[in-house]
């Protein structure tokens, strides 16, 4: 007979279903992905992924629409920002999805470190439309590289009594596989961002800047795959099917320049059906 659950228990465990509803509603890839992972870490991360979906719906989608100009749309994101810093300090939220983010931050030591440095991306999409390499670094450093952190804290921390602090080599290899994951994004949606948004983050209309960042994410994939055998044996899989889900990505990004790069579902398929039978992270041609 199982144990009835709390008021609190119940209400973390309604606050953890709807992270997973808007991340099978926005993500069929990482959905993919975070089946993958063991039961210890795979509703951290969905916890996760689900308030950076909605920071990003603010800045990018029906935050932007229903906001009247960039004030009111840096006061909801700012809100936000205010709200998880609070609920990860108090452990309680309204809104289910910071609730989930908070109880995932407090289980696994994500400080307000990596948290403040998102929201400072965040408000940087509001009102920045192109960005130089410094700019660049800084708001990949905050839109991915400390998601990855985040991450990396749940892969060795969920589930434990006490925090540990990441390995050099492993907080290195986080940074560089989310910079990969955003550069990637940036090429795939470099039309759809300059067209719509008004934005460019990388230059890709420039043959030659293009080349320079499938150069740099080349080999931030790299180095991100020598260091994955070292992730928890309950994590590798999920790991190693992202990043070879994206360097998919990375190699039609390559040979269809004009094209809005996608990987099919057979050749998803495949990679999944590799990454679950133990198959590792291949590093990308430099």
């Amino acid at each position: 007979m199982s144990r009835r659950l709390s008021d609190s228990e119940r209400y973390d465990e309604t606050a953890s279903a709807a992270a997973a509803v808007v991340i099978g509603h926005y993500s069929t890839s990482f959905s993919l992905a975070t089946r993958m992972f063991g039961p210890r870490v795979r509703p951290h991360v969905r916890n996760v992924y689900a308030l950076v979906r909605i920071a990003d719906e603010i800045v990018d989608g029906p935050g932007r629409g229903a906001c009247r100009d960039a004030e009111a749309l840096r006061t909801l994101i700012d809100a936000l920002e205010s709200e998880t810093l609070s609920a990860v300090a108090s452990g309680f939220s309204t809104d289910l999805i910071v609730h989930a983010f908070a109880q995932t931050a407090r289980e696994s030591g994500i400080t307000e470190g990596l948290i403040r440095p998102f929201f400072d991306s965040m408000r940087t999409d509001i009102d920045v439309t192109a960005h130089d390499s410094t700019s660049h670094d800084r708001y990949v450093y905050g839109s991915a590289e400390v998601v990855g952190l985040m991450c990396l804290q749940v892969f060795l921390n969920a589930g434990y009594h006490r925090a540990r602090t990441a390995p050099a080599h492993l907080t290195a290899g986080a940074r560089r596989l989310g910079a990969a994951f955003q550069d990637i994004n940036f090429l795939r949606d470099s039309a759809h961002d300059r067209q719509v948004l008004g934005r460019d983050y990388v230059g890709a209309d420039d043959p030659a800047q293009r080349e320079e960042v499938l150069r740099r994410i080349r080999h931030d994939l790299n180095a991100a795959a020598r260091v994955i055998p070292d992730l928890p044996p309950d994590c590798r899989r999920a790991v190693i099917l992202a990043h070879q889900l994206f360097s998919a990505l990375a190699r039609r990004l390559e040979t269809n320049p004009t094209e809005r790069a996608s990987v099919p579902t057979s050749a998803k398929a495949f990679i999944a059906v590799r990454a679950l039978l133990g198959g590792s992270a291949s590093e990308v041609a430099a």
